[in-house]
C-alpha cells in the first residue's frame, strides 16, 4: 500500500492569513499508509496505559468461615469444612485476577516509525494537514490560539498542534482548549495523529523556513462555545422540570375548557322549559 508521491499542504500565518502552498518532505510524506501496522501500534499504546485494577479474594482473604458448619458425620449432608469455600455463596474465588497482570506490549522501533509515517500520510491525503509559518508567542494567550483555530474553521474539531521543539507559551495557550493538543513534532505518536481531525505543523519542524509576512490587524472572529455534555443528574433534573412545566400548562388550560362548557349546559337546561310551555292541542 505504498504509492511514492509528493504532497502539498496549505500554509498560513500565526494569525490565519493564507500563504502559498508548501511541499511536504518526501522522507516522511511518501504516500505510505499501512493500516495493519497502525492498528498494531495504537493497540499497544492503549494497552501500555492500562492498569491491572481487577482483583478478587481467595478463601483465605474472605472474612468469616472459621467454624465448621456442621459435624462431619451423622447429618446425611455432604461434609463441609468452611462457609467461605468456593462452592458456598460469599466464598472465595478460585483462579481469579489478583491485580498482578501485565498488559504491556512491545513493538519494534521500525514498526513504530512505519506506523507514525502512515498516520501523517493519511492526514496529508485527506488535506487535513496545515502548515503554520511560526508560533512566536511572547506570552501565553489562549484567545490568540483560539482565534487562529476559528479563522482556519477548525475550532469545532480535534486539533493537534505540533511545534518545532518545546514551546511553553504555545503549550500554555492551548492547555485550556478541550479539543486542542499541543506537543513537539518529535513527540507525536501514531495515536496522537490519528486522534486528531486536523494537524497543524510548524514550518520549521518539517524543514521549511518561511519568510515573515507583513499582515494587517485582523478582526476578531466569534467562537461558538461547545455545549458541555450533560451529566445523568442534569438530565434527570431537566426531565423533571419539563414535566412540571407541562403539568402547570395543563392545569391552566383546564378551567378555560370548563368555563366554555357552562353556557352549553345552561342552554340544555333551558330547552326543556320551552317545550313544557308550548300549548297542547285540543281533542287529543
Amino acid at each position: 500500500m505504498a504509492d511514492t508521491m509528493t504532497y502539498e499542504a496549505a500554509a498560513f500565518t500565526a494569525q490565519g492569513t493564507p500563504r502559498e502552498k508548501v511541499s511536504l518532505p518526501s522522507a516522511t510524506f511518501d504516500g505510505t499508509v499501512n493500516m495493519p501496522v497502525m492498528q498494531q501500534v495504537v493497540k499497544a499504546i492503549l494497552a501500555n496505559q492500562r492498569q491491572a485494577n481487577a482483583s478478587t479474594k481467595t478463601r483465605g482473604l474472605v472474612a468469616g468461615g472459621n467454624q465448621k458448619p456442621w459435624k462431619q458425620k451423622g447429618t446425611g449432608r455432604a461434609r463441609q469444612g468452611s462457609t467461605r469455600a468456593p462452592n458456598w455463596p460469599g466464598g472465595g474465588t478460585v483462579f481469579g485476577p489478583g491485580g498482578s497482570r501485565n498488559y504491556s506490549q512491545t513493538v519494534p522501533k521500525q514498526v513504530r516509525q512505519l506506523a507514525r509515517k502512515s498516520a501523517f500520510n493519511a492526514r496529508a491525503r485527506e488535506n487535513c494537514l496545515l502548515v503554520i509559518d511560526q508560533f512566536a508567542y511572547d506570552a501565553p494567550k489562549t484567545a490568540q490560539l483560539q482565534q487562529l483555530l476559528a479563522r482556519l474553521d477548525v475550532a469545532d474539531k480535534k486539533v493537534l498542534i505540533l511545534t518545532d521543539g518545546v514551546k511553553p507559551n504555545v503549550f500554555l495557550s492551548g492547555r485550556n482548549l478541550p479539543k486542542a493538543h499541543v506537543m513537539p513534532f518529535s513527540d507525536a505518536s501514531t495515536y496522537d495523529v490519528l486522534w486528531s481531525d486536523v494537524v497543524l505543523v510548524e514550518a520549521s519542524a518539517i524543514g521549511h523556513t518561511l519568510a515573515p509576512m507583513t499582515e494587517k490587524a485582523m478582526a476578531k472572529v466569534k467562537v461558538k462555545k461547545a455545549a458541555a455534555p450533560k451529566t445523568p443528574k442534569a438530565r434527570k433534573a431537566a426531565e423533571v422540570s419539563k414535566k412540571a412545566v407541562a403539568k402547570k400548562v395543563a392545569v391552566k388550560k383546564a378551567p378555560a375548557k370548563k368555563a366554555a362548557a357552562k353556557p352549553a349546559a345552561a342552554a340544555a337546561k333551558k330547552a326543556p322549559a320551552k317545550k313544557a310551555a308550548a300549548p297542547k292541542k285540543k281533542g287529543k
